[in-house]
């Protein structure tokens, strides 16, 4: 049974499900999908995805600011709020935090403030942090290397093999998003086989990147076993093992203390 690590279940195209979040899952759990965890981009968003959670045993969340937010909104996560939203047993994680100077270079130090901060907050607790990095790998890699954090994961990976050795050697897991499944993203699948088998996650981050055969279209969980089935091919494996290894690998990320 797949597990989709990076979705966000509030922002989903749901007018094929008249509008009911309910019916997607259902259709995703026919696709063999077991565990979804729902991403927060806004420290507000806590609030409906905590009632999402709570009618959903296999639904967790996390709490956190995206870094394109603005300062403003960024600076709102301290860490002393961010541990106390993330306190419930349903918070799986901290973030999605990280970097982005792709789309904004206007808060830079902003963002590595408010990514420092999840990585203490997420140390307190326990709990991974969810990183996003664009245009700023080595600034990322500095940061989860100066603060000592060794319990998270590099979500929709896209970058080169130095980075994610970087990475692995700080304890993080990769996790790969249908792009790993585009004809033109045969350099991340080369990067791809040299990561461990045990420290690969997948993800829809959903309702973008679809994977193929969905390119182009709204995303959604029920296509991660699209996700699985590019990396079967790269790594030589069957997509149930895939499936099995890529599961154990996050409740051994979440069982980390």
């Amino acid at each position: 049974m797949f597990v989709d690590t990076h979705c966000h279940l509030t922002l989903l195209d749901l007018s094929p499900y008249e509008g009911n979040l309910d019916q997607a899952l259902a259709q995703a759990r026919l696709a063999g999908v077991s565990k979804f965890m729902s991403i927060s981009v806004d420290l507000d968003d806590h609030i409906a995805l905590a009632e999402i959670a709570a009618c959903h045993d296999d639904v967790g969340y996390t709490v956190g600011v995206h870094p394109c937010e603005d300062a403003s909104t960024m600076a709102r996560a301290t860490t002393e709020l961010l541990v106390e939203l993330a306190q419930s047993d349903k918070v799986w994680a901290l973030g999605e935090t990280g970097l982005d100077y792709y789309h904004s270079t206007d808060f830079v130090e902003a963002q590595k403030h408010c990514f420092a901060r999840h990585i203490a907050a997420s140390k307190i607790v326990k709990k991974p942090v969810v990183v996003h990095t664009r245009s700023a790998r080595q600034d990322t890699i500095d940061i989860i290397r100066a603060e000592g954090s060794s319990h998270g994961i590099l979500h929709c990976f896209t970058e080169d093999w130095d980075t994610a050795k970087a990475a692995l050697d700080c304890g993080y897991y990769i996790s790969f998003s249908g792009i790993v499944s585009f004809k033109n993203a045969q350099d991340l699948r080369d990067v791809v086989k040299q990561v461990p088998l045990d420290r690969v996650l997948i993800e829809t981050d959903s309702p973008y990147l679809a994977p193929v055969p969905y390119r182009g279209k709204s995303n959604e969980p029920k296509y991660v076993p699209f996700v699985a089935k590019a990396l079967s091919d790269v790594y030589d494996k069957p997509v149930e093992e895939i499936a099995a290894i890529t599961r154990q690998n996050f409740e051994n990320l979440l069982n980390m203390k």
